[in-house]
């Protein structure tokens, strides 16, 4: 199965057909683990330690607003994106030129963000790394559909979410290694962003675009929003997949502070990473595993939904039994249960596409409902906790909306 240029096959009306080989999902996963590395380290503690230092009194509503903001321009920027790289041509082709734009784009907001000297100056640069992430995104998940075939989808979506859980503990790495400044810490992960992309951009090919073009951008857009209304399978996949995120959002995004004010433990970012590290073996074991035994089975619903109900279980641990025991059996449920929901549901998401000329614009939406939730629950979960009752509150809802997604995903008919 190896191979070193990937695919060249034009996908057919019935999709790709041709398996990508090792070397071409090893391209794929590195740069995945450049961009998640890039992006959760600094929200897990370059960000929160950044705004503390800025503005203490008011680090828990910077924190949420920051991210809110990306929240908002990623609801605008996703389909857009992904409408404008469908329509793409270059010598390049329609996706890389877009990975290539987004990683660059992205290291920029990087360095600009470690040179932040006030909170609106952090909302600001964060903005522009997220942009070049949201660019980056709508290039690589597109590339699945054209590329991969339907039997394989399980196993390459693990190379997408595997990473990302690696790139949590490569990220915190690297940053705690220079004690978490943000003057090192943001330079370090722009440089491994540029490294892990170069064999993805210089060494990987595209299949040949389909010869029906797609319509106009604004016509795309507009088709793309409307999907939902004509497509149930399409609305059932986007809103379990942002119920199921969201929840892992809320769960996740203040750990850090969680385990400073909420359990109080003596070392917080020594905690932090240990609680990670758990949530590493068990995430991409899952993630791996539920792939690769999706793919064999055929069967995409029973492990998304089996999924979900893990990581609503962590949050319930967290809510009955709140302690740093249960935050490691959190941890491991987390991971477990995210780890399996990821790999499975993005190869299920590009088996209810409505429309195979907007792949990318299609997957932009879809999108958004994986960053969407990850930048908007900062701010949802500071209300939360500021005006509901604290984390307990926070968990409990946390493990609500995972319930709730996981409800959705049994109404899909046109995938097992």
């Amino acid at each position: 199965m190896n191979s070193a240029a990937g695919p060249v096959t034009t996908a057919g009306s019935g999709g790709p057909t041709a398996p990508v080989g090792r070397a071409w999902t090893t391209r794929f996963g590195l740069i995945w683990l450049g961009l998640w590395a890039a992006q959760l380290a600094p929200i897990q503690l370059l960000l929160p330690l950044q705004l503390e230092d800025l503005d203490p009194v008011h680090k828990v509503r910077d924190f949420g607003l920051v991210n809110g903001l990306a929240g908002v321009a990623a609801l605008v920027t996703l389909p857009l994106f992904g409408a404008l790289c469908d329509r793409t041509t270059s010598r390049w082709g329609r996706r890389r030129v877009w990975v290539a734009g987004g990683v660059t784009v992205y290291v920029a907001g990087l360095l600009l963000t470690g040179a932040a000297g006030s909170w609106a100056e952090v909302a600001g640069a964060w903005l522009i790394a997220q942009l070049g992430m949201y660019a980056a995104m709508a290039g690589l998940t597109a590339t699945i559909a054209d590329d991969v075939p339907p039997g394989q989808r399980g196993t390459v979506s693990a190379a997408v979410y595997g990473p990302q859980a690696l790139g949590i503990v490569v990220g915190l790495g690297l940053v705690t290694a220079v004690g978490a400044d943000p003057g090192l810490g943001y330079p370090l992960l722009a440089a491994l962003l540029v490294v892990v992309a170069l064999p993805w951009l210089l060494r990987t090919r595209e299949s040949t675009a389909p010869e029906d073009r797609p319509p106009s951008v604004p016509a795309a857009l507009a088709a793309t929003w409307s999907a939902p209304g004509r497509h149930p399978d399409y609305a059932w996949a986007f809103a379990g997949r942002l119920l199921v995120n969201l929840g892992n959002a809320l769960g996740t995004t203040y750990l850090l502070y969680f385990l400073t004010d909420g359990l109080r433990v003596e070392d917080p970012e020594g905690s932090l990473l240990v609680l990670t590290l758990i949530y590493l073996v068990a995430t991409v074991a899952a993630t791996w595993g539920g792939g690769i035994l999706s793919d064999r089975t055929g069967r995409r619903r029973v492990f998304v939904a089996g999924a979900a109900v893990l990581r609503a279980l962590a949050c319930a641990v967290l809510v009955v039994t709140p302690s740093w025991p249960s935050a490691l059996v959190a941890g491991l449920l987390l991971g477990l249960g995210y780890g399996a929901y990821t790999s499975v549901d993005q190869a299920l998401v590009t088996q209810v596409l409505p429309d195979s000329r907007a792949v990318a614009g299609e997957l932009g939406v879809m999108n958004v409902a994986v960053v969407g939730p990850q930048a908007l629950a900062p701010l949802l979960a500071s209300l939360v906790i500021a005006e509901l009752g604290g984390y307990d509150v926070l968990f409990a809802v946390a493990g609500l909306a995972t319930v709730l997604g996981a409800l959705t995903v049994g109404r899909i008919r046109s995938v097992r």
